[in-house]
């Protein structure tokens, strides 16, 4: 059982994370809670806006429009990676979904193709809307999507949650039947669970960059790699991620691999 984080504590994991937050009015008490509890929680979900314009964005994801009313999420992730704070509490971003899937979540199991309606997904997940059309088509800046790695990571990080690699990080189209977001160019939920896993075994003050490049060598491993050149080798794992490599044990002489700072 997970409790909500209180406004201020998600405020200063947030910025700890390296966020650029905006707080929106009255952030703060704007919510949903007399329609329904909110928590326990359980992870972050991930969603875009169908909307062109940070301030429509922003405008629309806190009032709301005719039969949905605002709040309707926590963060707006703005296409330069501001994160706008419009409520806090149970807000309309999720609807129902699918409770096998919230399982998973649960249990940072891989997730479960989702065909049911049954479980109120408002009550159990932190959402953040994108600026983004939602039409296959809008980019996905990369500031962006670092900011949706970075704020996903502060939740989880200030949860104690995606210890083992598995994250509790979303998208709505994993969690809804019929639903597509978030889609776009520059936007993939396996790249962004890869990407806050990689973050969570660094401290929140972490940033990508310093990155050298190594050309792996007869006999080598991934331990041995990240013994030899950053001085640990359990930081293996940071290797992996950020090679992508769907299997560490398969590494061969010759290979390009890209290596975090030491």
């Amino acid at each position: 059982m997970a409790p909500p984080l209180t406004a201020a504590r998600f405020l200063a994991a947030l910025r700890a994370e390296g966020v650029k937050v905006v707080e929106v009015g009255d952030w703060r008490d704007h919510n949903r809670n007399h329609k329904g509890p909110w928590g326990p929680v359980h992870g972050v979900m991930i969603h875009h806006t169908v909307t062109k314009g940070t301030k429509t964005t922003v405008d629309v994801c806190r009032k709301g429009y005719s039969g949905l009313p605002g709040p309707l999420c926590h963060g707006v992730i703005a296409k330069d990676g501001t994160v706008h704070l419009v409520g806090y509490g149970r807000t309309n971003h999720a609807g129902l979904g699918d409770d096998d899937v919230l399982r998973a979540v649960i249990a940072e199991k891989p997730l479960p193709a989702d065909n049911e309606q049954n479980t109120d997904g408002n009550r159990h997940f932190y959402g953040f809307e994108c600026e983004n059309l939602g039409d296959g088509e809008d980019p996905w800046p990369a500031a962006q999507v670092e900011a949706v790695v970075r704020a996903s990571a502060a939740i989880l990080r200030a949860h104690g949650w995606g210890r083992d690699g598995n994250t509790s990080v979303i998208g709505h189209s994993e969690w809804q039947p019929g639903k597509v977001d978030p889609r776009g160019p520059g936007v993939s939920m396996p790249d962004i669970r890869a990407r806050v896993a990689e973050r969570l075994t660094h401290p929140a003050s972490w940033s990508p960059g310093g990155t050298t490049a190594y050309t792996v060598a007869r006999g080598d491993t991934l331990w041995s790699i990240a013994a030899t050149k950053l001085g640990d080798g359990a930081r293996w794992r940071e290797i992996a991620s950020l090679n992508r490599l769907a299997d560490a044990d398969s590494i061969t002489p010759g290979q390009k691999l890209t290596l975090p700072k030491k």
